[in-house]
């Protein structure tokens, strides 16, 4: 029996042929028919013959009417008495309430000999249990009302979040409090998650994309560097629960934490929730924000391999250390990225179009919010084109710095941009969302509106500037997986001097038998 079938008895088919209406006797075929006859007829009365003889318009002669301006929904912020900032946006489309606690923690701030500490924190703070409840309770309880509890630590930030129906909100916030209150970190969740933490290793050179953008930070950041350093066999053999007990003790406090919660509710029973809940957490009055780890480039150029033999095709990557969102610049550096990418881009047109040298291709300026991020250009390429490919990447970098965009470029790319700022704000939960990542960081509320007006005021001027000021083809460093056999004319074309890298994963056995 399917999905779509039922099973009656026989007085309920009985019964249900009795309510029947007569006209469902029709066979299905002249019902279609009859349909089909009324829908043309509409057509035929509501239909303007004189539309079929005007010509089609070129999209670029249709008038548009202006974008609507983005408002924010309303809000509240707060901060209870333990120093916990709480926001709160009311949206009663569905009978839906949601959250995320935003907590200043990150994989950044890990020993270096315990690489992988925050990310099993994050992961077994939720499978772990509570003191109140079991890994088990915790789970049926939350599944009898398609409910979820999560949370996770990456490299900048640590969040828990929830996701419950309206009625459900009362218990399943409580349960979110004992995850983030009370966690117990069992034993035996932190030996699958560390199970699955080596699978994952052991798993990481299949898809040559995942070995360049891994290898790539390594290259710019530094090996040893937070921001480029990968997890281990050996770090994970490293991490024991006390380990996991003691990072969460150092970040886990109110003070430390800034909530926000979106949704069908009424804005003061959740703030009464809220305290009742969360209110009397203590806060740790020695916890300080933390130093950020210092950031320099560690290689100004060259060119790096990794050689898998099985690849048909090359991953390229080159780049440099890039810069921060609340750069002055930060605004027309995007209009660049408009200009150099998309369908109508430059690179695009030339690299992929015109020459046929890729499948993919792309550069931008990749900012971070309180660290320098990358300046990145790349794709993927047939292995006897990756010279080519490597060196149109480096033309169109250095022809953007020497010959100014279009009028046509600039518009083009600046329209893009305007138009998807509304998508942005698609629904509530983004909107809180990007405030509380403001706060988070240090930025102020309104950072994206200003953003968006001066992305409006950028001018080719400005993007020519931009481009000579932070673009550096001198400093590029090129990164290329593919099949060192089938790449011809050979990588020595870009460089006398290629550096091969190892990307054999340390204590698996692969490394055993060499």
């Amino acid at each position: 029996m399917t999905g779509a079938e039922f099973c009656f008895d026989k007085s309920q088919k009985q019964d249900m042929k009795k309510k029947m209406p007569r006209y469902k006797k029709i066979h299905k075929s002249q019902l279609l028919f009859m349909a089909l006859m009324l829908a043309f007829a509409f057509l035929l009365l509501t239909f303007d013959f004189s539309l079929a003889a005007t010509a089609a318009k070129h999209y670029t002669d249709l008038q548009l009417p202006a974008l609507p301006a983005v408002k924010l929904p309303k809000y509240d912020r707060f901060v209870l008495q333990n120093g916990m900032v709480v926001y709160l946006m009311e949206d009663h489309e569905l009978p839906l309430v949601s959250g995320t606690a935003l907590v200043r923690t990150g994989s950044r701030w890990e020993p270096s000999e315990k690489v992988g500490l925050a990310g099993l924190t994050g992961a077994v703070m939720r499978t772990g249990g509570t003191k109140k409840h079991s890994p088990d309770e915790l789970n049926e309880i939350l599944e009898q009302r398609a409910a979820s509890v999560e949370t996770s630590i990456g490299e900048a930030t640590g969040s828990a979040s929830f996701e419950a129906l309206s009625e459900d909100v009362e218990t399943v916030f409580g349960l979110f409090a004992e995850v983030l209150r009370e966690p117990v970190f069992a034993q035996e969740k932190l030996d699958l998650a560390k199970t699955q933490a080596k699978g994952g290793i052991s798993r990481r050179n299949d898809d040559p994309n995942d070995i360049a953008s891994r290898e790539f930070k390594k290259l710019v950041y530094g090996k040893d560097s937070p921001y480029g350093r990968t997890v281990e066999y050996a770090t994970i053999d490293q991490i024991n629960r006390d380990d996991l007990v003691q990072f969460y003790q150092q970040y886990f406090h109110p003070n430390n934490i800034i909530l926000g919660v979106v949704g069908d509710f009424d804005s003061k029973k959740m703030r009464s929730l809220i305290q009742a809940k969360l209110g009397n957490w203590q806060r740790n009055p020695k916890i300080t924000k933390r130093q950020l780890p210092e950031v320099s480039a560690v290689n100004q150029g060259g060119v790096f391999f990794v050689n898998q033999p099985q690849l048909t095709q090359s991953s390229v990557l080159i780049g440099h250390l890039g810069g921060r969102f609340d750069s002055p610049d930060y605004a027309a550096l995007d209009v660049l990225n408009g200009v150099l990418n998309g369908f109508g881009g430059r690179l695009f047109n030339e690299v992929r179009s015109r020459q046929g040298l890729a499948y993919s291709v792309y550069g931008y300026w990749s900012p971070r919010f309180d660290y320098p991020g990358i300046f990145l250009a790349g794709g993927q390429t047939r292995s006897n084109a990756t010279v080519q490919f490597v060196k149109s990447l480096q033309t169109e970098i250095k022809r953007i710095q020497a010959q100014p965009v279009t009028a046509k470029e600039l518009a083009f790319a600046k329209e893009s941009t305007l138009n998807s700022f509304v998508f942005n704000f698609q629904d509530p939960s983004q909107t809180l969302s990007r405030l509380m990542r403001y706060e988070y960081y240090g930025y102020p509320s309104d950072f994206l509106f200003r953003y968006q007006k001066a992305v409006a005021a950028t001018t080719a001027a400005d993007v020519q500037r931009v481009a000579k000021q932070y673009l550096k083809p001198e400093n590029l460093v090129t990164l290329v997986v593919g099949n060192q056999t089938t790449i011809q004319p050979p990588l020595t074309g870009l460089a006398k001097q290629v550096i091969p890298i190892d990307v054999t994963i340390p204590g698996s056995p692969s490394q055993a038998k060499n």
